[in-house]
C-alpha cells in the first residue's frame, strides 16, 4: 500500500467504510477471504449500522462544501456527517458555542438541518420486524399468551 498523503486529517465514517470495502471487507460470514483483521471487521460491522452505510462520496463532498457557507469548523462538519443529526437537539451538542467576545459567530442551525435533510441520505433502517399490535399470537392450545384470564373468559374461549 502506498501512502499518498501522510496525516491528511480526520476521516469521516464513510471514508473509513469505503477504505475497508476497498480492502475486501464484506458481509462474508466466513471472513477468511479478505486480508482483514478481526478488529477491522468489528469496525466494518459497526459502520454498516450507521449513516456511513447509506452515504456516497458525492453526497459527503457536496455537504462539506455547502457547510463552508455556515462558518462551522471542519471538526463540526465531520461530526455532522458522521452522526447525521435530524433535530436541533442532536445538532446543538455538535456545534461549539462562540467564546466570549466572539458573539458574531451565529450559526444557522435550521439551515444546517435542512442541508442534512437535503444532501445526506437517511439513516439505515433496521431489518428486525417488530410485532404489530393487531397481530395476536396463539400458543399450541389456542390461548393468547398476553391476554388475561378475564379477556379470555369474555371472548368465550374458556369457561
Amino acid at each position: 500500500m502506498k501512502v499518498v498523503k501522510a496525516n491528511a486529517g480526520a476521516l469521516t465514517n464513510f471514508e473509513v467504510l469505503d477504505f475497508l470495502n476497498s480492502r475486501g471487507a464484506s458481509k462474508d460470514t466466513t471472513r477468511v477471504i479478505a486480508p482483514i483483521a478481526r478488529s477491522e471487521y468489528k469496525v466494518y460491522d459497526y459502520l454498516l449500522e450507521t449513516a456511513a452505510s447509506t452515504q456516497t462520496r458525492e453526497s459527503v463532498n457536496k455537504f462539506a462544501d455547502k457547510c463552508k457557507d455556515f462558518k462551522v469548523a471542519k471538526a463540526e462538519i465531520l461530526n455532522i456527517i458522521n452522526l447525521r443529526p435530524s433535530s436541533i437537539v442532536e445538532l446543538d451538542p455538535i456545534i461549539e458555542k462562540a467564546p466570549e467576545g466572539q458573539e458574531d459567530r451565529v450559526i444557522d442551525t435550521d439551515g444546517i438541518l435542512e442541508l442534512v435533510k437535503d444532501l445526506l441520505p437517511p439513516l439505515p433502517t433496521t431489518e428486525t420486524e417488530t410485532p404489530n399490535a393487531n397481530d395476536e399470537e396463539e400458543t399450541d392450545n389456542g390461548e393468547h399468551p398476553n391476554a388475561t384470564a378475564e379477556e379470555e373468559t369474555d371472548n368465550g374461549e374458556h369457561s
